[in-house]
């Protein structure tokens, strides 16, 4: 750790154009690969808990699996209901092959 960023998973392990789950210190992570770049989100829908890593991911929006709220990936605005809450969103950046977050 080096001012409040950690190593998630290595760059090459991310599915390309697509949501990749990521576990780091027992808390799971979705990392999502967009035309306008990583970003980083708990796993866990706010809704009912459902882990978005295995909804639909169309490049920009991710559809929770449990209900279908859709939520903003690069943002984590709730989109559809039955989504009201916003999605926790994680700083992110590459460094040396690595996606890397910045938690508090």
């Amino acid at each position: 750790m080096k001012d409040g960023w950690h190593d998630l998973i290595a760059l090459d392990l991310l599915e390309s154009n697509d949501v990749t789950q990521a576990i780091y210190n027992n808390q799971t992570f979705a990392i999502y690969d967009t035309k306008n770049g990583l970003f980083v989100s708990d796993a866990r829908c706010p809704h009912a808990g459902a882990n978005l890593c295995d909804g639909y991911f169309d490049g920009e929006n991710i559809e929770c699996p449990l209900h279908q709220g859709l939520f903003d990936a690069r943002t984590g605005a709730a989109k559809a209901a039955p989504a009201t809450k916003t999605l926790k969103m994680y700083q992110c950046r590459v460094s040396d092959g690595l996606v890397q977050i910045k938690l508090t």
